[in-house]
């Protein structure tokens, strides 16, 4: 005979069941699918041994984190050597998870059982918990639950605010997107201006400093050897600027209204205003990218490696994939067409926009593209796995792939990749090292600023305090001195008293009371 006791882990705390005794354990299945819905038939077959609550909700973190993780916390450790029997043999725990039915048996030395029996009696544990454990009501329970589900949940998701690709995505996406949009109101710039000065668009090939001189001549007859200056500032050449006041003297365009003008002005200074704002953008994921993915971006690039993570979907998706997959990413339309037609599979897709293959000879290319992919995937990984990102291994990962390039080209043997990385793992930890002193530092700096400003509060409270009693003690001497000035001004006038002894100040006081006594005393009489 062996005793079936059953473990359940609850928001509320660890609570041990005993099972009724039964000569094989299978035959328990029946009776408990029959009884789940029925408490009392249920009661019949499984019974509470002991329940142990959590003291806190940090407390039931801890143990639901350990329980996941298939770690035996000591307040479970506890529970268990207290209350199952001494005799290991002849105990059977069932538990709802293996791992944790592993670290049980290896610590405690009871033989642990997950899933068939086990796995129907927690069900019906489950469903009359409230029931079984006196004190805990379903309210209480199912507010527990809610709680430790929210702050397990924050706890594994582990979110950090610097390290968030969301923002990568959208940025490279508005930047592909601003980029068609300045394209196409460049070249309606360019149609709508070259009515009037046809000539321009041949010595100005760049969409900005179009747009710019379009609304700086306005019109062409109005230029002169003064407007020069403005011009070389714009195109930053002489030369250009000459060619410039050259053309517009013998143009062939048509002449222009001042209203056309004003529009055509007012629409160059708005794409020029969203060509600044595509520099800022850039710029702002040049420097989201070196927080997110630095070796990534130090290997391949900023916009290369943001757009990769846009397509995996996320950093983590990217790291996720092989190498082989990283190689054609962005280049699905065509695998697939190959596939169909039974043609020639693509060698590259998004990575051929990096530097490496457009410097690698034809016949190269698709050997740099796979290698380059290999050192892209590794790149993702060590940026979504480390716990502090550095530029490290994308620099040692660049410097690979430029001596593979040379390999190819000069036939010179490229280092070996345990070198290089053993190199890199030195450097890595220096420089980590560095930036969590300068953390640190900030935390510091921080606590001290906060320090300094909470006495500050505390001494501008102290002085409004004191403050306000000094001017309460003020009060009661200002009222003395003004009687005393008073009492001079009597007595240099010649109307002052002359002050009294005691003795005859309490006669004074008192003689006004007796003529007081005399009078009610004749009333009395007259009365009588």
């Amino acid at each position: 005979m062996v005793l079936l006791h059953v473990l359940f882990e609850h928001a509320a705390g660890y609570a041990l069941f005993v099972v009724r005794e039964v000569e094989e354990i299978s035959l328990l299945l029946p009776q408990v699918e029959e009884s789940i819905l029925n408490i009392g038939k249920f009661h019949s077959i499984v019974r509470l041994v002991a329940f142990s609550p959590f003291r806190s909700a940090q407390s039931a973190l801890e143990n639901i984190n350990a329980v996941s993780e298939g770690i035996l916390h000591e307040d479970l450790k506890l529970l268990l050597e207290t209350n199952l029997p001494a005799k290991k043999k002849k105990v059977l725990l069932g538990v709802s998870d293996a791992k944790i039915g592993a670290a049980i048996q290896e610590e405690l030395g009871y033989q642990c059982q997950a899933g068939g029996v086990v796995a129907e009696i927690t069900r019906g544990i489950r469903l009359h918990f409230h029931t079984l454990v006196k004190g805990l009501t379903a309210q209480s329970a199912s507010k527990a639950q809610l709680g430790l589900g929210h702050s397990y949940s924050r706890a594994k998701v582990k979110f950090n605010v610097n390290r968030v690709d969301n923002m990568i995505i959208q940025s490279i996406s508005l930047l592909d997107q601003l980029d068609k949009d300045i394209n196409t109101f460049s070249m309606r710039v360019r149609e709508w201006y070259g009515y009037h000065f046809p000539e321009l668009i041949k010595i100005v090939s760049d969409n900005y400093t179009y747009c710019c001189l379009a609304k700086h001549i306005g019109n062409r007859k109005e230029l002169s050897e003064e407007s020069l200056e403005g011009l070389e500032e714009i195109v930053m050449d002489s030369a250009k600027a000459q060619a410039i006041l050259d053309a517009s003297r013998s143009s062939m365009g048509m002449d222009i209204s001042p209203i056309d003008l004003i529009n055509i002005e007012s629409f160059s200074s708005r794409v020029i205003s969203l060509s600044e704002y595509r520099k800022g953008l850039q710029e702002y994921l040049r420097s989201k990218m070196s927080q997110v993915a630095p070796s990534l971006s130090a290997l391949i690039g900023e916009v290369v490696g943001a757009r990769l993570i846009s397509h995996a979907g996320s950093l983590t998706n990217l790291a996720k994939y092989p190498a082989s997959t990283v190689q054609i990413l962005g280049a699905e339309k065509a695998l697939f067409r190959a596939l169909k037609t039974r043609g020639n599979t693509p060698k590259y897709g998004l990575i051929f926009h990096s530097t490496f293959i457009g410097r690698a000879a034809a016949r190269n290319k698709g050997r740099i593209s796979r290698y380059l992919a290999n050192k892209c995937t590794i790149a993702s990984r060590i940026d979504c796995f480390s716990e502090v990102p550095t530029s490290v291994f994308g620099d040692k990962l660049r410097e690979q792939v430029e001596e593979r390039l040379a390999f190819y080209e000069t036939g010179e043997p490229p280092r070996k990749n345990l070198e290089v990385m053993k190199e890199a793992i030195v450097e890595a930890i220096e420089v980590a090292a560095e930036i969590k002193k300068k953390e640190k530092k900030k935390k510091k700096r921080e606590k001290k600023r906060l320090a300094a400003l909470a006495a500050a509060a505390a001494e501008e409270a102290e002085s409004s305090v004191l403050e306000t009693t000094v001017e309460a003690n003020d009060t009661e001497p200002r009222k003395k001195k003004k009687k005393r000035k008073q009492e001079a001004l009597l007595e240099e006038n010649g109307l002052g008293e002359e002050p009294l002894p005691k003795k005859q100040k309490k006669l004074a006081q008192e003689e006004p009371a007796q003529p007081d006594k005399k009078k009610k005393k004749k009333k009395l009489k007259d009365e009588d």
